[in-house]
């Protein structure tokens, strides 16, 4: 979820975190070529797509904590000592457990989540004439040159967060799209370094075409999971701010199964926020959800002519707040 706090946690072989993403995603991408063939149906049969989505997801997470699994029972059965040996066999079998139920919670999102996406493909069209140069919609501007600064105490540590969106653009798909580097400090030091890509269509449309993203431990890179550029291994982009919203409104904010899986619901419009940076009225206010991490939910609110202004983790209550914009030569 974007420009969100990081919850670092990297102590077990499949966790909740992006980097047990890499393991979900080379499993479900195996799973998805063994069963290409039979989902090629004809375009008038009754297949609900979502759903089978959702069932490949699970078979491939599965396999991926069955994987692990059996690795880290052939570190366990060479280490000579018959208490570490052992305990090594019971962590890993908790591990396994607790890895194959987060696997039935996401594959439950996925389903709930499909009971509003409905049964078709997503496969979006992308146009590139349809899309413009600059991304002006008046909850998500992007001014080339800008920073927008946040901050907040949460659970890990003090966290601050650079929102800087660049004069550089990258192609994608045909598409121009606006380059932003979001950096993210927690307790001053480097916890996150991502490069995303925003566009805007000539709707109003604020779509993600990807990310390039790392998280890091002691200034070292620890896991570069989460990364994907639409139009690359068939990943998708996904909207992340629509032009005219309405509460109720679903959609998929990215597409890369077993990678990043965000999805966002409008819940209103009309919110009052007061952050550092000001009280705003009018807000526009949504959840965001992800069926890699089941458990975490965020609001975020966003003001007309500004952007987002504050973040809230439904889980911690940990909150970002806006606390400045500035001009990158300020």
């Amino acid at each position: 979820m974007k420009t969100a706090p990081p919850h670092l946690s990297f102590g077990r072989f499949l966790n909740v975190t992006k980097k047990s993403r890499v393991l979900i995603g080379a499993a479900v991408l195996s799973i998805g070529l063994a069963g290409f063939a039979s989902a090629q149906v004809d375009a008038n049969s009754q297949v609900n797509f979502c759903q089978r989505t959702a069932q490949d997801a699970l078979n491939g997470c599965q396999q991926a904590a069955k994987g692990a699994f059996s690795v880290t029972q052939g570190k366990c059965i060479n280490i000579a000592d018959p208490t570490a040996g052992g305990d090594c066999l019971k962590q890993a079998t908790k591990d396994y457990q607790d890895a194959l139920q987060i696997c039935q919670d996401g594959f439950a999102s996925r389903q709930a989540a499909c009971e509003k996406f409905g049964p078709a493909r997503y496969d979006p069209v992308i146009d590139p004439t349809n899309f413009v140069r600059s991304v002006t919609n008046p909850f998500f501007l992007l001014p080339a040159g800008q920073t927008f600064v946040y901050e907040g105490q949460t659970k890990d540590g003090f966290v601050h967060n650079d929102f800087i969106v660049t004069h550089k653009t990258k192609m994608i798909m045909g598409v121009i799209c606006t380059q932003v580097h979001d950096v993210v400090y927690l307790d001053g030091k480097l916890a996150e370094d991502t490069i995303d890509w925003y566009t805007q269509d000539r709707q109003g449309n604020v779509w993600y075409f990807g990310e390039n993203t790392a998280e890091l431990e002691n200034g070292r890179p620890v896991t570069l999971a989460g990364t994907f550029t639409a139009g690359v291994n068939n990943d998708k982009p996904g909207i992340i701010m629509e032009a005219n919203s309405v509460p109720g409104d679903f959609y998929r904010q990215e597409f890369s199964l077993g990678n990043a899986e965000d999805n966002a619901l409008v819940v209103s419009l009309n919110t009052t926020v007061t952050v550092p940076r000001g009280t705003f009225t009018h807000c526009l206010k949504t959840l965001e959800t992800t069926p890699l991490e089941p458990d975490a939910r965020e609001n975020k609110y966003y003001a007309a002519g500004v952007g987002n202004v504050l973040t809230v983790d439904l889980e911690t209550g940990d909150k970002i707040k806006l606390v400045k914009i500035h001009t990158n030569n300020d």
